[in-house]
C-alpha cells in the first residue's frame, strides 16, 4: 500500500514538472503558426496571365466626315480580326495588389454606304494600370489544392486605363483615304470578386466603369471566368475560360475639323491561364 502510494506521488510530481513544459510547448507552437500565417499573408506573389480574346465588335465611327458602321459579329471575327492578344501581370501579397492589363487588337472591314463600298481598318491597344485592396474574406471550409484556405474575396479597384485608336478609312471608287491616330487616358472605379468552388474550381469576375468625362464620355469593362486549378512545370496555374467586355466611347477633332467619334463596343470568350512565381 505503501508502495503504492510512493508511486502515485512520484507520478503526481512529475505532471507538475510536465505541465509548464507543455504550456510552453503549445504557445511555442501557437506562435509558430501564427508566424507561419504572417509570413504568407506578407509574402508577394507574381501572377502571369497571357489569354486569346475572341471579341465582336459593333457601333459607330466617324472619320474626315465619313460616318461608318463597326459591324463585326462572332461569327465573322476570325476572317476580320487580323491580330489579337490579351495579357495580365499581377503582383500581390493577398491583402494588397497592383497590375497591367493589356489588350492589342487589329479588324477590317468593308461595308456598303451611301451607294459606295467603305473599308474601315481599327487597330486598338490598351493598357490599363491598377490597385486593389482585399476588404472582405469569408471562409469556406477546406483547402484548395494549392494548400490555401477556400474563401470568398471581395477587392474595390481603381486606376487609370490608357488607350490608343488607329483608324483608317477607305472609299475604293472615288479613291478617298483618311486616317486617324489618337489616344486618351481615363480613370476607372470598380470591384473584383472570386470564389473557391472546390478544391480545384474557382469562380471570378470583375467589373469597372470609367471616363466621368474627363477624356471619354463613357467607358465599362466587365469580365467573368471558371477556372480550374492544376500545376504546370511545376508552378500553381489557373486554366481559365470566360468572357469580356469592353465598351468606350470617345469624340475629338479630326485634322478637317469634322468630329472624329469612336462609340465601340467590344464582347466575347477568353481562354487562357494565370501562372503563380
Amino acid at each position: 500500500m505503501t508502495l503504492r502510494l510512493v508511486a502515485a506521488k512520484q507520478m503526481f510530481r512529475m505532471m507538475c514538472m510536465a505541465w509548464p513544459l507543455l504550456g510552453i510547448y503549445s504557445t511555442a507552437q501557437a506562435e509558430e503558426s501564427a508566424a507561419k500565417t504572417s509570413a504568407e499573408s506578407d509574402e508577394w506573389l507574381v501572377l502571369v496571365s497571357p489569354f486569346v480574346w475572341a471579341p465582336s465588335m459593333n457601333g459607330q465611327v466617324a472619320l474626315g466626315g465619313v460616318d461608318a458602321k463597326a459591324d463585326v459579329g462572332f461569327h465573322e471575327i476570325f476572317n476580320n480580326l487580323n491580330r489579337v492578344f490579351m495579357g495580365n501581370v499581377e503582383v500581390t501579397n493577398r491583402t494588397w495588389g497592383f497590375y497591367l492589363d493589356g489588350v492589342y487588337a487589329k479588324t477590317s472591314q468593308s461595308e456598303r454606304a451611301y451607294g459606295q463600298k467603305i473599308g474601315l481598318d481599327i487597330t486598338q491597344s490598351t493598357l490599363t494600370g491598377g490597385v486593389y485592396y482585399r476588404v472582405y474574406e469569408y471562409a469556406l471550409g477546406g483547402n484548395t489544392v494549392f494548400g490555401e484556405p477556400r474563401t470568398w474575396r471581395v477587392e474595390p479597384t481603381a486606376g487609370l486605363r490608357w488607350t490608343r485608336i488607329t483608324t483608317k478609312v477607305d472609299i475604293d471608287p472615288v479613291g478617298f483615304s483618311t486616317k486617324k491616330k489618337t489616344e486618351w487616358t481615363d480613370p476607372f472605379v470598380g470591384v473584383r470578386m472570386q470564389a473557391d468552388l472546390t478544391d480545384r474550381w474557382t469562380l471570378s469576375g470583375e467589373a469597372d466603369t470609367g471616363g466621368f468625362d474627363t477624356s471619354s464620355k463613357k467607358t465599362y469593362n466587365a469580365q467573368a471566368y471558371l477556372g480550374y486549378r492544376t500545376f504546370l512545370f511545376e508552378h500553381p496555374t489557373i486554366v481559365r475560360v470566360g468572357y469580356r467586355v469592353l465598351a468606350q466611347e470617345y469624340r475629338s477633332r479630326d485634322f478637317t475639323g469634322n468630329t472624329f467619334k469612336y462609340d465601340v463596343t467590344q464582347r466575347g470568350p477568353v481562354l487562357g491561364l494565370s501562372m503563380r512565381f
